[in-house]
């Protein structure tokens, strides 16, 4: 699993842009869009939007692979893998074994290969394909499934928030996608729902001083 946090700024169309950490590269693929009722968010049409991607993630900057078509069908059946993957440990039920197919099949081909320069920075070799971008997150969503965080991949707490998440915080208490966002809103629900509460329990007391 990638050690650099990063993460993305997203911004729904109902409401403010948040920042968003999912905590794994393979996690921040399903920004992308996915099966089922997320389909309705898919943004990976286009060579160039996989490429855009990549250099939004978590990956060290400089990579922009060359993207066929092809590779783009690809990412689009690994990306619906991993969510399956993800939301299968997320809520305690069997990986399907047809995405850890997929995974593993994609996760063979040859990664990026990086490089040092003479100035001692990162680079990567020429020649990035898409393939090899997608193994790159393949690889990373072996590391995450079957290392000591599997266990912390959840959805967000809010009933219609769908985005995935690692909790690698040393609690393990995190249950929201964001603070800004979903974090926030529940407290504000608490909060009114408490100040409810104790008006309804102000007028219970008035009414009972009355009769």
């Amino acid at each position: 699993m990638s050690e650099a946090a990063r993460g993305f700024i997203l911004r729904p169309s109902n409401g403010r842009p948040f920042h968003f950490d999912p905590g794994a590269l393979c996690l921040e693929f399903l920004l992308l869009g996915g099966p089922g009722i997320l389909a309705r968010f898919d943004v990976l049409h286009e060579p160039e939007d996989l490429v855009r991607w990549a250099a939004e993630s978590r990956l060290p900057g400089g990579l922009d692979p060359a993207v066929t078509p092809e590779e783009v069908r690809d990412a689009r059946v690994l990306r619906d893998a991993v969510y399956r993957l993800a939301a299968a440990r997320a809520y305690g039920d069997e990986p399907p074994a047809g995405d850890i197919a997929v995974v593993n099949a994609v996760a063979e081909q040859a990664p990026p290969v990086p490089r040092l320069t003479a100035e001692g920075a990162r680079a990567w070799a020429p020649g990035v394909t898409g393939t090899q971008l997608l193994s790159a997150v393949a690889r990373d969503a072996v590391d995450l499934f079957s290392g000591p965080y599997a266990d912390r991949v959840r959805e967000c707490g809010t009933h219609n928030c769908y985005l995935l998440f690692v909790d690698t915080s040393r609690p393990g208490r995190r249950r929201w996608c964001s603070m800004e966002r979903c974090g926030n809103r529940q407290k504000v629900r608490a909060h009114r729902a408490r100040h409810a509460d104790a008006a309804d329990a102000a007028g219970a007391t008035k009414d009972a001083d009355v009769t």
